[in-house]
C-alpha cells in the first residue's frame, strides 16, 4: 500500500519538481520506494492471531521449529534467525498459502521512471545514542503515554508490535514499572538503530556524510 501511495503521489510532484526529497530511516519503506516489495498475500487477522498466540504459549525456540519445518531454506539465510516478527511473518504466510515463503521473496528489483540518489548520515556511536535518549524523553513529554493509551485496544495489531508502543504496552498490563518501560524503549530504540545501520551497509548505493 506505502508502495502504491508513494509512487502515485511521485508522479504528481514530478510534474512541478525537478528534485523530490525522502527523508526517514525505515529500511523497508525505502525499499518500497526504490526497488519495489515483493508481491506477499495478505494474511486473515484470524491466523495471525493464531500465530501470535501460539507463539505466546510456546516461545522462541518452538517459533524457529516450525519455520525450519515450512520454509528450510529461508530461515537457514535469516539475517536474525531471533527475530520473532519476522518468524511469524514467514510461519503465516507458508500456512496461508501453503508455499514456502521464500518462493514469494523473488528480490527482483522494479524499474523505475525516475533517477534514484541516496545519501545516509553519520554521527559518532555516543553522540548517536545520546540523541536518541533525549528524543525517546522528549517523545514523552509531547505526549507518547497518552498516544499510546489510545490504541491499547489494538494492541494485538502487527503494526502496533513496535518500539515505543510494544513497552508501555506491557507497562499497562502491569508487567513492568513506567520508568522500567522508559528504559526499555531507549534500549531498544538503540538497538534498533545499529541495526538500521547494518542494514544500510550492505547497500552499495548510499553516499555517506559524516555529521
Amino acid at each position: 500500500m506505502y508502495e502504491r501511495e508513494a509512487l502515485t503521489l511521485l508522479e504528481e510532484l514530478f510534474k512541478t519538481q525537478d528534485t523530490v526529497l525522502m527523508a526517514g530511516g525505515a529500511m523497508m519503506y525505502i525499499d518500497a520506494v526504490c526497488n519495489g516489495l515483493d508481491n506477499i498475500p495478505d494474511i486473515p487477522l484470524t491466523l495471525r492471531r493464531k500465530v501470535q498466540s501460539d507463539y505466546k504459549d510456546n516461545g522462541l525456540e518452538w517459533l524457529q521449529e516450525e519455520v525450519k519445518r515450512v520454509d528450510t531454506a529461508y530461515f537457514s539465510t535469516m539475517s536474525d534467525p531471533k527475530n520473532p516478527q519476522r518468524l511469524m511473518h514467514a510461519l503465516e504466510v507458508s500456512l496461508f498459502s501453503g508455499k514456502p515463503y521464500s518462493t514469494f521473496r523473488i528480490g527482483q528489483k522494479k524499474k523505475r521512471p525516475f533517477n534514484i540518489r541516496k545519501i545516509g548520515l553519520n554521527r559518532p556511536r555516543p553522540e548517536l545514542y545520546d540523541r536518541i535518549n533525549r528524543r525517546v524523553d522528549q517523545m514523552l513529554a509531547d505526549g507518547l503515554l497518552e498516544e499510546a493509551r489510545s490504541v491499547y485496544p489494538l494492541k494485538h495489531l502487527n503494526s502496533l508490535q513496535t518500539v515505543g508502543y510494544k513497552e508501555l504496552f506491557d507497562y499497562f498490563d502491569g508487567l513492568t514499572s513506567f520508568e522500567e518501560a522508559v528504559r526499555l524503549i531507549k534500549q531498544n530504540s538503540r538497538h534498533y538503530a545499529k541495526r538500521q545501520l547494518t542494514w544500510f551497509r550492505h547497500d552499495s548505493e548510499i553516499e555517506w556524510i559524516n555529521l
